[in-house]
């Protein structure tokens, strides 16, 4: 292609809302499918016969590959076109949604999990790119508002609408509802968005580069997933996958700040705005992606809760973000981002201490209240944060700042769920020894039996109730630990200079 597509105007009329509406569409779509899956985790357990640390692999493998796949988006669109690069997304998301919803064992559904974020990672970034493009500058501010209204609003359905769809139909459902979905928006892009393709030319892409980014980014995610049914580092595997871990991430590291095009542009990591912004993030977003993983799961095998309601208790953490952000929007252009930042996650952390007193006899509102005053504090913590982390590197940085920010961020996600449910389940495991020697013991069951149960159903009711404290209990851990990870994120905040630019519009993808 030649340049003329970089001076044609802007859509207009009807052609305009509807490709603004199919990029918004899949925008929500691509986010709706980071959570959905949250509160279906144990009825896909049960259904393939898995165990519900096991299940946490259809989250954590959807994450990292969506993660390895941002950094690639700039490429792709400069060799393929952007247009052409988001259709062909939503076509791979569609068929690779239809074959999770097929899937009839872990392996497939994990595989076919990895194919999904290949093919979603770049069409956030890209709807976002093509906005921009097809809307006016004067309307552009609107344009960025409603998408990033689908991003807050994405969150909040998910957990409802997986949780509804597993109860009534089947855990099959919530991938094959986004069939329709990516069909509608890729032939919508197709025909509407074809006017506006960016120029093509062919690019060199860092092959050694992704390859490395490849093999220790899976070899970690591997051992972090298996790490605690081959007993850790007991386990000659889990040795040989942390051992590919650390020399490839230290071989790319090496290579990385010596490439001329790299895959991952590490150089804005001399920007110390930049590097101390990133882990604040990658700590803080880690931390809570991993509690909206636990607490779906908490409710529904413990504390007997459906998948529905499970996930209308989650779902409150949306409620609030979304009467905040446009509040938080306007308050950072006069505030200091880093005190926004330090509260909002002080704030995370706040509710993380909230949830500490939850147990077992905990009513809905109780757990549904944390929830809700979470979602008041999210604004503070991302809005803020962006400006922060891309205001510190140089303008020509940016995209590239943006691109390694989201790759961190989602994949300080995959890991910290990976590491959270690993340690909520071995916390249950100590729990419940614990409790078994204090409960498990004559005058427990002199008592039962004394009331008419036999010694069988004694045992079993002292077993069913030791379980359901154990969790709890490993749960309160969980969030205490969390407030502690939250509070050092807040603080490494100062650490970072007042940004010295302001931050444009649709710059954060």
């Amino acid at each position: 292609m030649n340049g003329k597509a970089e001076e044609m105007a802007p859509l207009k009329g009807l052609p305009l809302v509807l490709a603004g509406v199919v990029l918004a569409l899949t925008n929500f779509m691509v986010v709706l499918d980071t959570t959905i899956a949250n509160v279906s985790v144990p009825h896909i357990a049960g259904s393939l016969g898995i165990s519900g640390s096991q299940g946490t692999w259809i989250i954590t493998s959807y994450a990292v590959a969506e993660a390895v796949c941002v950094p690639l988006t700039g490429w792709l669109a400069g060799r393929f076109g952007a247009v052409r690069t988001f259709a062909f997304g939503m076509i791979g998301f569609g068929v690779f949604s239809t074959l999770c919803g097929l899937s009839t064992s872990l392996g497939m559904l994990v595989a076919c999990r990895i194919g999904q974020g290949l093919c979603g990672g770049p069409l956030m970034p890209l709807s976002q790119t093509l906005l921009m493009r097809i809307f006016p500058p004067e309307q552009r501010a609107q344009a960025m508002g409603v998408w990033a209204m689908t991003t807050v609003v994405a969150p909040i359905l998910g957990p409802i609408l997986g949780g509804t769809i597993s109860d009534n139909w089947s855990w099959h459902w919530i991938f094959f509802i986004n069939i329709p979905v990516a069909g509608l928006c890729a032939f919508g892009a197709m025909r509407l968005l074809s006017k506006v393709e960016t120029p093509t030319e062919k690019l060199r892409v860092d092959r050694i580069g992704l390859m490395l980014m490849l093999l220790w980014i899976g070899a970690l995610q591997i051992m972090l997933d298996l790490g605690r049914e081959h007993d850790w580092f007991n386990d000659g595997t889990i040795v040989m996958l942390g051992v590919i871990a650390l020399i490839g991430f230290l071989v790319f590291l090496a290579w990385e700040s010596t490439e001329a095009q790299p895959i991952v542009d590490l150089r804005v990591f001399r920007h110390r705005g930049f590097t101390v912004s990133v882990l604040s993030l990658s700590f803080a977003f880690g931390t809570f992606f991993a509690s909206a993983v636990i607490i779906p799961q908490w409710l529904q095998t413990s504390m007997g809760y459906t998948a529905t309601y499970a996930g209308y208790a989650t779902a409150f953490t949306g409620v609030a973000a979304v009467i905040m952000s446009p509040i938080v929007a306007k308050m950072s252009t006069r505030i200091d981002p880093r005190a926004l930042v330090c509260f909002g996650i002080l704030w995370l952390g706040f509710t993380s201490l909230l949830r500490v007193h939850w147990n077992s006899q905990a009513d809905f509102w109780s757990l549904a209240l944390p929830q809700m005053l979470q979602g008041f504090g999210m604004p503070f913590f991302f809005i803020p944060l962006t400006t922060l982390a891309l205001g510190s590197v140089e303008p020509r940085e940016t995209a590239s700042a943006a691109g390694v920010m989201a790759f961190l961020r989602t994949m300080a996600g995959a890991i910290g769920t990976s590491i959270s449910t690993t340690a909520w389940d071995d916390g249950a495991r100590v729990a419940r020894s614990e409790l078994v020697s204090k409960l498990n013991t004559d005058g427990t069951v002199n008592a039962l039996v004394a009331q008419g149960f036999s010694l069988d159903q004694t045992r079993g009711i002292i077993a069913q109730l030791v379980d359901k404290e154990a969790f709890a209990l490993a749960t309160s851990h969980i969030f205490l630990l969390s407030a502690f990870v939250f509070a050092g994120a807040a603080m490494i905040i100062w650490l970072t200079p007042r940004p010295q630019r302001a931050i444009a519009p649709g710059a954060a993808h």
